[in-house]
Parts: structure tokens; C-alpha cells; sequence
């Protein structure tokens, strides 16, 4: 079907926001969707932090982004913004990267008094990068998250059914997206 990005800008190794996305990937794996990972935590700092255009690790990063059909950005929120390593990827990419692509924005936090991350603080930045559509987006508080110890992640029922929702928008937009492009090519 599509090939779907899916970005994590968690710079915890550990992550939940990480985790989640990978358990996301599945369900688009299992709906027939080619799932690329990129953990941003795993670009070199150096290159992030001096704006380092040409650097190797950036260059195969922002292909990444021009060969897929849709993007998933996952962010854990601090002070009510998006992850600054995330925003350190964005700023780097081609100011159209997300030209014509579907995106879906996942966010998880400590509170619900972050919820609104998504909208007031990620979307605008995703939307002024030319995507087709900004599929609506859910925010996962991370004691909906837990690991197990043979790495099994659990996503509280409520979460997972809402996750479920929000990933199964974003197929369904990218099943559309690939059936006009097969039509106009």
C-alpha cells in the first residue's frame, strides 16, 4: 500500500513515545503499509545542534522523509512543547518536506494539562511543511504506557482503543492518497 515514516523525537532511550510507535508500526504493518523507523535520538548531535545540512546522517534522514507517503511523528511533551530534538530534525528539513504527504502527530506526557501540545504547538509546524492532510493526532499519558519485563508493552484499554482509532484515520487517508497518485501517474 503506502510507506509510512515513522518518527520518534524522544531523546530517551527508554522511551515510551519510542515504544508506542514501534507498537503502532505493527497495526500499519498488519494493514499492508512498508513501515521505516527513524529514532531522531539516533542522528548525531553535532549535525542536529550546528544545523549541518550536508552531514550523511541528515541527508539519509531527509530522504527518509521525501520517500515516504505518509509520517508519523511521535513527541513526548516538556513544558507544554514538543520534544526540542524533534524541533532541531524539523528545522533541518526542506522547508516543503512534508509536501503532499499524510501526516498523523502522536504526543505522550506526564499530564493531561499537556494535551493541547498537539494542536497548538506541533500541528502549526507540521502544517506549514505542505502536507496533504494532518490526520487528527491523540496524546497518551505515560501511565497508560507500561513495559513489562520481557519488553511486552500494555497501552491502557482506553488509550489503546483511542491509538487504535486515531492509526486506523491515518491508514484509511493513506490507502486514499495512494490510490490518486496510482490514478495520476
Amino acid at each position: 500500500m503506502a510507506t509510512v515514516l515513522s518518527v520518534s523525537g524522544s531523546p530517551s532511550a527508554t522511551s515510551g513515545t519510542a515504544r508506542l510507535l514501534r507498537h503502532l508500526d505493527e497495526r500499519l504493518i498488519a494493514q499492508g503499509h512498508e513501515v521505516m523507523a527513524l529514532d531522531v535520538r539516533t542522528l548525531p548531535a553535532e549535525a542536529l545542534l550546528g544545523a549541518d545540512f550536508a552531514h550523511p546522517a541528515i541527508v539519509r534522514a531527509t530522504a527518509l522523509f521525501a520517500q515516504a507517503d505518509g509520517v508519523v511523528i511521535g513527541t513526548p511533551v516538556y513544558k507544554a512543547a514538543y520534544a526540542g530534538l524533534l524541533k532541531s530534525l524539523l528545522d533541518l528539513l526542506p522547508q516543503y518536506a512534508l509536501a503532499g504527504k499524510t501526516v498523523l502527530p502522536l504526543a505522550t506526557g506526564g499530564s493531561t494539562a499537556h494535551v493541547l501540545a498537539i494542536d497548538y504547538a506541533l500541528r502549526p509546524v507540521l502544517a506549514s511543511m505542505g502536507p496533504a492532510h494532518v490526520t487528527p493526532g491523540w496524546f497518551t499519558l505515560d501511565k497508560d504506557i507500561t513495559v513489562g519485563e520481557d519488553g511486552t508493552l500494555t497501552v491502557a484499554p482506553g488509550s489503546a482503543e483511542a491509538l487504535a482509532q486515531v492509526t486506523d484515520r491515518f491508514s484509511a487517508a493513506l490507502g486514499g492518497r495512494t490510490t490518486l497518485l496510482a490514478a495520476a501517474g
